[in-house]
């Protein structure tokens, strides 16, 4: 899927990207290590859109949209429970027991915060913003998806201030284990 565009855009084609990793995770059988791959494709993409949407939107939702504060704190709190689920996930063989009841779980979430934005959050901030300023935010979401982490690190006090760094360390890892190719 083709990124480029302004926030809402570039948010919108990583939903549906997320999308289809789980669609392609649900056709393969049951067991086979290439679900396996696949979740840690979907991790890392997880884990991206999270870190930029932490770095760049829920500050622009502070900022320009009525009841900000509260939309962008309910936000993080989401991705708090994505980061431990996705932890949990992290390494399980696609055999294991848990492993589709995890991916499954995440979908839920998942999916059900990708509509929450889409029906809602966007609209807001679309009409709150310029879209000068929805086009700026789009360009930062893309430099800073470069650096973002590509693993979950739930614990983390806060994803926008551990991205570089904590995206660094993920990508020296993704590399040298083969993850995610």
């Amino acid at each position: 899927m083709e990124h480029g565009g302004n926030v809402i855009d570039e948010l919108t084609t990583d939903h549906r990207e997320v999308d289809d990793l789980f669609a392609r995770i649900e056709q393969q059988l049951l067991g086979d290590p290439g679900r396996r791959e696949l979740a840690d494709k979907l991790t890392a993409a997880v884990m991206r859109h999270s870190a930029v949407e932490q770095r760049y939107l829920y500050p622009a939702v502070r900022e320009h949209v009525d009841g900000g504060d509260e939309l962008a704190d309910k936000e993080i709190e989401a991705h708090g429970d994505l980061g431990e689920l996705l932890k949990d996930l992290e390494g399980r063989p696609a055999d294991d027991g848990e492993f589709d009841h995890l991916v499954a779980k995440l979908k839920l979430l998942v999916c059900a915060h990708a509509a929450d934005q889409e029906q809602h959050l966007f609209p807001r901030l679309a009409d709150a913003c310029s879209g000068q300023d929805l086009d700026d935010l789009g360009e930062q979401i893309r430099k800073a998806r470069r650096t973002a982490p590509t693993r979950p690190h739930p614990f983390a006090p806060d994803n926008k201030l551990l991205a570089p760094g904590a995206g660094l360390v993920d990508r020296l890892r993704d590399a040298l284990t083969g993850r995610g190719r």
